[in-house]
């Protein structure tokens, strides 16, 4: 955060944790760095920091990069590090949070204590996560989108997003239209896709192995796949959309393009949060331990996604949902996810324990999403062309844009994958799958009837029942 660390070399612990504090703490300008999407930096003198707000510092990026009033909604300031991401609110204190960093890793991360000694933060203006759909596609300033675009296919190509084959060579496909110009007959060959195909694809589809161990690793994939598709992906996009016409479309109209794509994806506009789940038996195993995951939490909704096979395990909607944590006072710190399913053809209420030191970050921003959900509208759902109920506050969606329900997608659930707990009501009890059902355990839920349970006030926690 503080510009006179030098970029080379790694400085001691003492050094990284204190952000190079020395030149900030007079009554002198201190240069602070900010970093966008593309990884440029933002080079800014601000006086007196300790006492600066994010809210000012962002509006100091907006007047440097000259962005227009939508950007101070589409975008906030973010503390990121390997280990942990916090988007600031406009009160907080940036500077002042750098110098906390190390209580927040204990707090909310499981990092040995000489990684939270050695890690630092980086203040990068990012998307905020509260920034609607509906308003980024209003968005024509190039600049903004530009910055929205560099940031979607950051997460695309590092897998944050998990796409389908067909939908990455798409994407990839702006990309190269973006980086390369429009498609010309013979330029570029495949052979020259080939040597940066990572800046198209994500890095899972660009690996090549051979013998067994890699067909079976390649599983879900089709021929095409690789710099053949991606030519002839690219070879499809069009300058105008709708017209046959070869003059060069303007750059925002891809990075636009670009986006809408991505909004077809259910987690995009998600933070992220780090967790682990049980793993399901297996054979005679009764428990078959765990395994890391990533969870995305937006305004539509949650997902929980298999950080190393890369697809979703669960997605849910507020409205299908009821959530609660558990502190570490009381026990291992847990995010609850309760939902509706069925045990072999029964119908259950199945429990989802997500271990996670930022359950607590998580359930806030599940209250919060919902909070503003209703403060749009808040009315009951309604039902969109497709059937089902939209999301408080959200538009119906296009009805030109194609559902992701392709039969093994990356973006459906998995629920046989996950351990969960299945229960139901009987009388006064709560019992594990049994007939009968739709209680809850938890009274934290979407309110105003939207929910899909009643609450229950059991006499025993979750891993008594």
């Amino acid at each position: 955060m503080d510009g006179t660390e030098s970029s080379a070399g790694q400085p001691g612990p003492s050094e990284r944790s204190h952000r190079s504090s020395v030149s900030s703490m007079g009554a002198r300008a201190a240069d602070v760095l900010v970093y966008l999407a593309d990884d440029s930096v933002v080079p800014l003198a601000v006086e007196n920091l300790p006492s600066f707000s994010a809210h000012e510092l962002h509006r100091a990026i907006r007047e440097v990069l000259q962005l227009p009033d939508i950007a101070l909604d589409a975008f906030a300031l973010w503390l990121v590090s390997p280990l942990l991401e916090v988007q600031l609110k406009p009160k907080h204190q940036p500077y002042k949070l750098g110098r906390q960093w190390p209580e927040l890793l204990l707090r909310f991360t499981d990092a040995p204590d000489d990684d939270v000694a050695t890690d630092e933060p980086s203040l990068q203006f990012r998307r905020n996560v509260f920034f609607p759909k509906r308003r980024e596609l209003q968005i024509r300033d190039e600049e903004v989108l530009r910055l929205l675009y560099e940031e979607a296919k950051g997460n695309v190509l590092a897998a944050r997003y998990p796409c389908d084959v067909e939908d990455c060579e798409a994407l990839g496909a702006l990309v190269c239209r973006v980086q390369l110009g429009p498609y010309r007959p013979g330029q570029p060959t495949a052979c020259t896709l080939r040597e940066k195909l990572g800046s198209f694809l994500p890095a899972h589809l660009c690996k090549r192995g051979h013998g067994l161990f890699a067909a079976l690793r390649g599983r879900g994939t089709k021929a095409g796949t690789g710099e053949q598709g991606l030519l002839d992906a690219y070879r499809k996009v069009k300058e105008v959309v709708g017209s046959d016409s070869e003059c060069e479309a303007p750059l925002g109209t891809h990075y636009h393009a670009y986006l809408l794509k991505c909004h077809e994806l259910p987690f995009y506009g998600s933070a992220f949060f780090h967790g682990e789940v049980d793993k399901p038996a297996q054979g005679f195993l009764p428990r078959g331990g765990r395994k890391p995951v990533t969870v995305a939490i937006s305004l539509e909704g949650v997902h929980v996604m298999d950080s190393r096979e890369k697809h979703v395990l669960l997605g849910l909607r507020f409205q299908e949902l009821s959530w609660d944590h558990t502190s570490p006072e009381e026990e291992e710190s847990v995010l609850w996810l309760e939902f509706d399913g069925n045990n072999e053809g029964t119908p259950v209420n199945k429990l989802l324990k997500i271990y996670s030191k930022q359950a607590e970050l998580m359930s806030s921003l599940i209250e919060y999403c919902i909070e503003l959900n209703q403060a749009v509208e808040p009315a009951a759902p309604t039902e969109s062309a497709s059937g089902s109920p939209s999301i408080p506050g959200s538009p119906p969606p296009p009805t030109q844009r194609p559902q992701l329900r392709r039969q093994g997608s990356v973006v459906c659930s998995r629920i046989q994958h996950l351990s969960t707990i299945d229960y139901v009501e009987e009388g006064e009890q709560i019992k594990r799958v049994k007939p009968k059902r739709t209680t809850s355990f938890f009274s934290r839920q979407l309110s105003m009837g939207q929910g899909s349970y009643t609450v229950v006030q059991p006499a025993e926690s979750p891993e008594q029942s």
